[in-house]
């Protein structure tokens, strides 16, 4: 079985390999994508990258639930070295099936679109994103990145010893140095990007069933009410709860690959 693994990896990274050199010669167009949770699953956006002949200097937005830090052993170092064969660069926000990267000893801060990333140098392409920073893509759009959220299964994955971590919503430290950020930005922004939604918006009909909701977290949601509220902004998208839609301007993405604004 192990052996069998081994080639499949190895499968995976010449045919990623092939899509690098293939798209590497064509020159950058710098165009911005966003899409929903991955969840370690990246073969619909090998298969984007493929079709629509991106660049290192494309970027593809996630929002949140990447997968890349998820089991803290060889396997995510194994699924980021097929990453980095890809030809764009992912930017990442954090969720809450994943571990931060500011908890992992390989990250470091460096400065990109603007703001402060979590990158590490072995995967120049691979880059997370700092709560509460105001990036542009362009030159011209502010987005403000707010990640986190609420694991409805926390209690299934603590019993379980499967993994789950104490800091997947923003603290009140953090939602503090986003609101003076905001303020710094007159409250402000072109975009929001962020893992998941206002409480007002939250999508009641892709709820999953078997859970009590009545023990549910809300308050990063409820928080996100409060800014949403104060917040002058034209796009805010979102992720975490696996549907496509959009209300009032608030964006839900899943599998779809979108253009940023």
């Amino acid at each position: 079985m192990v052996l069998i693994e081994k080639l499949i990896y190895v499968m995976i990274r010449l045919f990623y390999g092939i899509v690098a050199m293939k798209y590497s010669l064509t020159g950058g167009r710098n165009l911005i994508y966003i899409t929903g949770d991955t969840h370690r699953d990246f073969s619909r956006i090998a298969m984007f990258c493929w079709a629509n002949q991106t660049t290192i200097d494309d970027v593809l937005i996630i929002l949140g639930d990447v997968g890349i830090n998820y089991y803290g052993n060889p396997s995510d170092l194994q699924l980021k070295h097929v990453l980095a064969t890809l030809p764009i660069t992912l930017f990442c926000i954090h969720g809450n099936h994943e571990n931060r990267p500011e908890n992992i000893d390989t990250y470091e801060e460096a400065e990109r679109f603007g703001g402060k990333v979590h990158t590490e140098a072995d995967f120049p392409n691979l880059l997370f994103a700092k709560d509460g920073e105001i990036y542009s893509f362009d030159g011209k759009k502010r987005c403000l990145v707010i990640g986190g959220a609420y694991s409805i299964d926390k209690h299934i994955r603590i019993k379980n010893a499967q993994h789950w971590w104490g800091d997947e919503q923003p603290s009140e430290q953090t939602k503090e140095r986003i609101e003076g950020r905001i303020t710094q930005h007159d409250w402000g922004v072109d975009i929001v990007l962020s893992h998941t939604c206002p409480k007002k918006y939250m999508p009641v009909e892709a709820f999953l069933t078997g859970f009590d909701r009545s023990v549910v977290d809300s308050s990063t949601e409820e928080w996100l009410d409060t800014i949403e509220s104060r917040l002058t902004y034209s796009s805010w998208y979102c992720g975490h709860f696996h549907t496509e839609k959009v209300v009032d301007g608030v964006h839900f993405l899943y599998k779809s690959i979108e253009e940023l604004g």
